[in-house]
């Protein structure tokens, strides 16, 4: 799996943005990782970023039928500390406007997206975002990591850093990120491997916050995750599938 395609699918979207660049949202933006960092409710092992995501391209169609306005609702009430919304169109089926019907909920937002270039950066500001995430395998680069999650704490959003490996570990550290994202997931081959991104957690600094996400589908999955020292876990699939994903966090989170 070529990660350039995820590049290219960006162009056209880019070439939108350097036309037409939206006016920054003035909006008072819920503490990210303030939320994450808060201790997690008596029962719950850590926090939780629940997903919407309607598809992906390792599972196909998850769910195309919820509103992300109503899962938000549903998440806020269900206990999440915070929502992560997939805004890439082409491979997920999102969209940005998913951020806006998501936010009345009140609950921080994480857009979650292939984001590589300033211009995405300036996009996030005209959403109601608290946090958007940089993937070192996308952008191998500390210098331009850096200089993107610097240009979105202008606007008081959080730059979330996901590694896969220990070198990429490194990259994100040399980008000054404080909230590091381990993906269970290679984006190169799509296959998970949730023990070896447990043990990425052995390398954790205490300064530093960390979210465990992919193949997080069970309440022992989490308490796994908490006892590595992860401070939070992202849960997309196991929340989607179904017609109640309130049902689902809570069967997560309270077994």
């Amino acid at each position: 799996m070529d990660l350039q395609r995820f590049i290219d699918a960006k162009q056209a979207e880019l070439e939108a943005l350097r036309r037409a660049m939206p006016a920054p949202l003035e909006v008072a933006r819920p503490d990210f990782l303030r939320a994450l960092t808060a201790p997690p409710p008596a029962g719950e092992p850590l926090r939780v970023i629940a997903e919407f995501k309607r598809s992906s391209p390792s599972a196909g169609v998850i769910n195309d039928r919820l509103d992300p306005a109503d899962v938000a609702r549903q998440y806020a009430a269900g206990g999440a500390a915070c929502m992560s919304v997939l805004t890439e169109e082409r491979y997920f089926t999102g969209h940005v406007r998913d951020l806006s019907a998501a936010a009345p909920a009140g609950i921080p937002l994480l857009r979650k997206d292939f984001i590589f270039s300033e211009l995405q950066v300036r996009q996030t500001f005209a959403t109601p975002a608290s946090a958007m995430l940089l993937i070192v395998a996308l952008t191998p680069d500390a210098a331009q990591l850096r200089g993107l999650r610097e240009l979105a704490e202008t606007q008081g959003i959080h730059a979330v850093v996901e590694v896969f490996t220990e070198r990429e570990l490194e990259l994100a550290r040399e980008s000054g990120a404080r909230i590091i994202q381990v993906n269970a997931r290679n984006l190169e081959t799509f296959k998970t491997d949730r023990v070896e991104g447990l043990k990425l957690a052995a390398h954790r600094l205490p300064e530093e916050c960390w979210i465990a996400a992919s193949a997080m589908q069970e309440h022992s999955h989490l308490q796994d995750a908490a006892a590595a020292g992860y401070h939070a876990a992202l849960v997309g699939t196991a929340l989607m599938s179904g017609n109640c994903p309130l049902d689902n966090l809570r069967r997560i989170l309270h077994p």
